[in-house]
C-alpha cells in the first residue's frame, strides 16, 4: 500500500511536474520519440501496404514479413545496435521501428484489399487510372481500417518507448529504469501508470477519427459543415 501512497505523493507534489526533469517535459520527449518512430514506420510500412493490396501481390511476403519483425526482441535489437552505432537517439528508434512496422503494413494492406471490388471495378470502367483508383477510390474506403492500423502501431511505440532511457536518453522511461537502479518501486509505478494513460489517451484519439472516417456515414462530412458553421 506505501507503493501506491508514494506515488500518489509523487503526482500530487507539484514540483515534479515541471523543470527539464518534470513529468511534463518527460512526457513531451516520449511524445517525440514515439512521434518519431511512428513516422519513420509509415514512411516503410504505408507504400508496401499500399501497394501490395492494390495489386493483390505478395501477400504471403507480407505476412511473413510481419510476423519476423514481431517475432524480434526488442531490447536485445536495441543492445545490438548501440553495439554497432553507439548510444544516440538513431538506435532505439531503429527498435521502435521494428514493432511500428507490422500494424501499420498489416491495417494498409487489409484495409484496400478488403475493398468492395464492385467499387473498385466500377471506378475502372468510368476510366479512371490505377493511381486514381488506389488514392481517390480505395484509399478513402480503408481509411478506418488504416487508422486501426496506426492504433496498433501507436500503442506498441508508445508502451515500448520506455526503452530510450536504456541508452539515457528520456521520456517516460526514465521513471522505470531510475526507479529500478534506485530501488524506488513508486517512480516504477509512476512511470509505468504515465505511459498507460498516454497510450490510452492517443488511442482514444485514433478510435475516434477511426469513427468519423467510416465510409457510408458521412460523420466526417457532417463535422466540417459544423466547424464552417458561423459562429
Amino acid at each position: 500500500m506505501n507503493l501506491f501512497i508514494d506515488a500518489w505523493h509523487y503526482f500530487t507534489d507539484g514540483a515534479n511536474w515541471s523543470g527539464p526533469t518534470g513529468i511534463g517535459q518527460r512526457i513531451l520527449q516520449h511524445l517525440w520519440y514515439s512521434l518519431l518512430a511512428v513516422g519513420m514506420s509509415a514512411i516503410v510500412a504505408l507504400p508496401i501496404g499500399l501497394i501490395v493490396g492494390h495489386t493483390r501481390r505478395g501477400s504471403a511476403a507480407i505476412v511473413g514479413f510481419a510476423n519476423a519483425m514481431r517475432a524480434l526482441p526488442t531490447l536485445g535489437l536495441l543492445t545490438f545496435v548501440v553495439l554497432l552505432l553507439g548510444l544516440g537517439l538513431l538506435p532505439p528508434l531503429l527498435a521502435l521501428v521494428t514493432v511500428g512496422i507490422p500494424p501499420l503494413l498489416a491495417g494498409a494492406y487489409a484495409g484496400i484489399a478488403n475493398v468492395d471490388p464492385a467499387v473498385v471495378d466500377a471506378s475502372r470502367a468510368m476510366g479512371m487510372t490505377e493511381r486514381q483508383v488506389l488514392f481517390r477510390v480505395e484509399l478513402p474506403n480503408a481509411l478506418p481500417v488504416l487508422l486501426t492500423g496506426l492504433r496498433g502501431c501507436t500503442l506498441q511505440v508508445v508502451a515500448t518507448a520506455t526503452i530510450a532511457a536504456y541508452v539515457n536518453l528520456g521520456g517516460l522511461g526514465r521513471y522505470i529504469f531510475d526507479g529500478i537502479g534506485l530501488y524506488k518501486y513508486d517512480r516504477v509505478l509512476v512511470g509505468a501508470v504515465l505511459v498507460a494513460v498516454l497510450a490510452m489517451t492517443l488511442d482514444s484519439m485514433l478510435a475516434f477519427a477511426a469513427w468519423l472516417t467510416a465510409p457510408g456515414t458521412g460523420r466526417l462530412r457532417r463535422s466540417q459543415g459544423v466547424l464552417k458553421q458561423p459562429h
